[in-house]
């Protein structure tokens, strides 16, 4: 589980209370029209508030689920964007709560740092040299997550995430060794991130429960180790007949989501071997 979880203990009582006392937002920022960025900005929230936990329970404040909702402001919120108040806090329930909730903030604070200022800590405060020092890290973890994500698939059916998308050129993604970029139109981002130097190694840490690596493949295509978590699961040989912008060159599911590390080393052949995007199952 992530360091930020539900509201650290060590968040003052006042503070807290200025969260419930904040509950309300002007009128005219109820829009229901979605701001963008909101998938990327509530999946980053979901991160740092629970590891996208939706049973996850703060023991010193009571916040559960994803998204760390205070027991004080559930009924509230739930009443206005479900339209009761003892509506049960399903995963389903929170996304829809969640979604409503953080489309009004923004749609009143106009921007996706004072957004997650304002579900730290209550406060509608723009600037951030008055935040404390806590506050900015808090703030800052949730903006390296939203700006790592290029997209997120969610099921129309539930609004829960399925699927994160990370494109080759995300800060997520660690490279090492020689990286180099190739465009054609066919990518999924009209360009992939590439090597041929051998032992070059590109690294990714993420929370979900399954991973894929999307890649080109073809006849001048080459080969890589995988490893998750530091042991290594397979090679892969990128080699084929024909040409093919996309193909899933790996996937690994688990049971349940979790926090692990994906990493590509190239097998040194003088041959490329490419990424185009990393797609994270919640």
């Amino acid at each position: 589980m992530p360091d930020f979880v539900g509201r650290r203990r060590a968040v003052s009582v006042a503070i807290l209370a200025a969260a419930l006392l904040a509950s309300i937002i002007p009128a005219a920022a109820t829009s229901t029209t979605a701001p963008p960025g909101l998938e990327r900005f509530l999946f980053a929230l979901g991160q740092v508030e629970s590891g996208g936990n939706y049973e996850a329970r703060n023991t010193s404040s009571g916040a559960y689920g994803k998204y760390q909702i205070m027991p004080s402001n559930w009924p509230v919120w739930a009443k206005i964007y479900i339209g009761s108040s003892t509506a049960p806090q399903t995963p389903v329930n929170q996304e829809r709560v969640a979604h409503g909730k953080v489309t009004a903030l923004y749609n009143w604070l106009d921007a996706w740092p004072t957004v997650a200022h304002w579900w730290l800590t209550g406060s509608s405060e723009r600037n951030p040299a008055l935040w404390s020092s806590y506050s900015r890290l808090y703030v800052a973890r949730i903006m390296t997550i939203y700006k790592a994500v290029t997209s997120v698939t969610t099921a129309a059916a539930t609004t829960a995430v399925v699927a994160i998308h990370i494109g080759q050129s995300s800060a997520a993604i660690a490279y090492s060794g020689g990286w180099s970029i190739a465009r054609f139109s066919g990518y999924s981002a009209g360009r992939v991130k590439y090597s041929v130097r051998d032992r070059a190694t590109a690294t990714l840490a993420f929370t979900g429960r399954s991973i894929s690596w999307k890649g080109p493949v073809g006849p001048t295509r080459g080969r890589a180790r995988v490893y998750i978590d530091g042991v290594a699961v397979a090679t892969i040989d990128l080699r084929r007949s024909s040409f093919k912008a996309r193909a899933t060159l790996f996937h690994k599911a688990w049971a349940t989501a979790g926090q692990h590390t994906l990493k590509i080393r190239v097998l040194g052949s003088g041959r490329p071997v490419a990424i185009d995007e990393f797609v994270v199952g919640t």
